[in-house]
């Protein structure tokens, strides 16, 4: 079977500089290590050992340069300058450049949850449980004033009737013969040795022969349980409250994973809530934008009086100032937006008709001075259109 371009292999250009096939090396590695793809170790490991060729080859200027030009044929001892033929050090070798204490160091410090890289381990490696996410809808008073919520969540946690261990109550539970406990064996992987899951208790480093029944020897079921979430004052939908601890149950001894409550404002019939300010619109009649008056208006924590005055006209917006929301750290209050909407009559009778119609006939140019410029602006407009 022919061979892959090492190239693709890293999925790097053949241009990339050595930082860039070094940055693709611990993305790849990473990626296909056998601990990290659980049931499909097989092939991990051979797309993991293609890694590790592509690597020691382009990660060495001289050998870059021949496999460039004889290709695999190089690799194999076979180029026209007589192949590497090992005289370049492998990756310990001064012909080599790679420093792999620091691929490795950083590479399975990720892997196996230490700077160590897990091959000091005594022991089955413990998972910090995943997170779960909540999300949870409150009123716009609620989320302005803050709130004590009630949450109920179905999330896996550690089994009652096994306490964890995932064998039934009473039975007892070996040592992997394969890892000795350990739950993890050494295997050679070319020039180095790495360590990855035990085939025989798949990392878990015992042996169940009683399966707890009620969770099957998983050591974790879905449980309901109650949350009380204190909701602060200021907090806007797209916010998250983390419970520490209350996510999925750990494996082998691991802590909880986190909660997530992911804060969603349900809309208000009055207010639209723009950062730390709220908005909302007032209709006014006729009368009053004309003449002036005042007006209660609300807010979410009771009524005001707004002072309209003579003239008003419509879209004027009125600032009621710190009747906002407050921020959740209590540094700023927002203020209230009341904007102007002023309502034309309706269903007059014969009587009010006249008396509008009568009252129209008095107004002159001065008293809609809005209408009389846009008026003015459409004539010119034609004008101009009369002239082309």
């Amino acid at each position: 079977m022919a061979q892959r371009d090492y190239y693709e292999v890293l999925g790097v250009a053949k241009t990339a500089s050595q930082d860039e096939i070094k940055k693709a090396y611990r993305r790849m590695a990473s990626k296909y290590h056998p601990d990290k793809n659980i049931g499909k170790e097989e092939e991990a490991e051979k797309q993991f050992k293609d890694v590790q060729a592509a690597y020691e080859v382009l990660s060495n200027e001289e050998k870059r340069r021949m496999y460039d030009q004889y290709g695999h044929d190089a690799v194999n001892g076979q180029g026209g300058a007589g192949g590497f033929g090992g005289g370049f050090g492998g990756f310990g070798g001064q012909g080599g450049n790679a420093d792999f204490s620091d691929i490795f160091g950083d590479m399975f410090g990720d892997i196996f949850g230490s700077s160590g890289g897990g091959r000091r381990s005594s022991g089955p490696r413990a998972y910090r449980g995943e997170d779960v996410a909540y999300q949870l809808d409150i009123s716009l008073e609620e989320a302005v004033f803050g709130t004590n919520a009630r949450i109920k969540t179905n999330i896996r946690s550690t089994c009652d009737h096994c306490d964890g261990t995932g064998a039934e109550p009473g039975t007892s539970i070996t040592t992997c013969d394969t890892c000795h406990g350990a739950g993890q064996v050494r295997m050679s992987q070319g020039f180095f040795s790495v360590q990855q899951p035990c085939p025989t208790c798949h990392g878990r480093g015992k042996i169940i022969k009683n399966p707890c029944k009620k969770c099957n020897g998983s050591g974790s079921e879905y449980k309901t349980q109650t949350l009380e979430v204190k909701i602060p004052a200021g907090v806007d939908t797209g916010n998250n409250i983390r419970l520490e601890g209350k996510g999925e149950a750990g494996v082998n001894g691991g802590p909880n994973g986190d909660l997530y409550v992911q804060i969603n404002v349900r809309p208000h019939p009055i207010f639209k809530r723009e950062g730390q300010n709220l908005h909302c619109t007032v209709p006014i009649s006729f009368v009053t934008a004309s003449l002036g008056g005042e007006i209660e208006v609300p807010t979410l924590d009771g009524r005001v009086n707004l002072k309209i005055p003579a003239e008003t006209q419509t879209g004027r917006v009125f600032r009621l100032r710190g009747k906002g929301v407050r921020s959740i750290r209590g540094e700023y209050q927002g203020d209230l937006l009341c904007t102007v909407n002023i309502e034309t009559p309706v269903k007059l009778t014969t009587e009010q008709k006249e008396i509008l119609k009568q009252f129209g006939e008095t107004l002159g140019e001065k008293h809609n001075p809005q209408e009389k410029g846009f008026i003015d602006r459409v004539k010119d407009f034609l004008d101009n259109l009369k002239k082309k």
